[in-house]
């Protein structure tokens, strides 16, 4: 086997020990599963995934970022939710063999793996403690799933926008001195997407909330959450 190969499988083995269903399986069994793991690489904006794709794979966000989304009327974009390196995705469709009323796309170059289904059951859900974190993982998705619920109820979209910054600050947030860090690189017609507002309506409210001081624009993209923006979060 050569190195590059030996690299790969030593990282995706490393990828699964973070991921608690995998590493409940133990060190010998995870690196048997790592093996089996096919990474693939995809550009920006190439879809990863569609609908009829779901049932079959696990995937797994080595590096670069993804969106699912879901097409409304006349093409329009409505992000469910985002997965960034570490995380991963798809292991719903594998228990029930239904398909996920979703695509998924790439919002920057990245890296994905996938498990097939059947090496999933065989290796997973055959092992009891690892069904089990099966389970939590799930009740995280439907967390995920009444949040966006509770988006689509607020009337205004200063409400809607701070909601998703709040949230995606609650899965990817980095806390440091300044405040808390999206690691994500946003536009602001992918944070739009998400609220179900304009993007027109997002570029005026992450203006008056930087210069009201309660967020920053990072070079990079990526948004810092001051403290000024979590108090005034949990005042409404």
């Amino acid at each position: 086997m050569g190195t590059v190969s030996v690299l790969k499988i030593s990282a995706t083995n490393d990828f699964l020990g973070r991921i608690p269903f995998f590493a409940s399986l133990g060190p010998e069994k995870a690196r048997e599963v790592a093996r089996l793991v096919v990474r693939k690489h995809f550009r920006k904006n190439q879809v990863v995934l569609v609908e009829e794709e779901t049932e079959n794979f696990m995937y797994l966000v080595y590096s670069g970022s993804v969106k699912v989304v879901q097409f409304q009327d006349q093409g329009v974009e409505q992000i469910l939710t985002i997965h960034k390196r570490g995380d991963f995705f798809g292991e719903m469709a594998l228990l029930d063999g239904k398909t996920a009323p979703a695509t998924v796309i790439a919002m920057e170059e990245s890296e994905i793996g996938l498990l097939s289904k059947d090496d999933f059951s065989r290796h997973v859900l055959g092992n009891e403690d690892a069904f089990r974190q099966v389970i939590t993982a799930l009740c995280e998705r439907l967390r995920e799933a009444w949040f966006m619920i509770r988006v689509m109820g607020f009337s205004d979209a200063e409400s809607r926008v701070s909601a998703v910054l709040d949230h995606l600050a609650r899965l990817h947030g980095v806390k440091d001195a300044r405040g808390t860090l999206l690691p994500l690189k946003l536009t602001h017609k992918e944070i739009a997407d998400y609220a179900s507002i304009s993007r027109e309506t997002v570029t005026r409210l992450l203006g008056r909330l930087t210069r009201e001081g309660e967020i920053e624009i990072l070079e990079n993209r990526h948004i810092l959450l001051k403290p000024a923006f979590s108090k005034k979060l949990h005042l409404l």
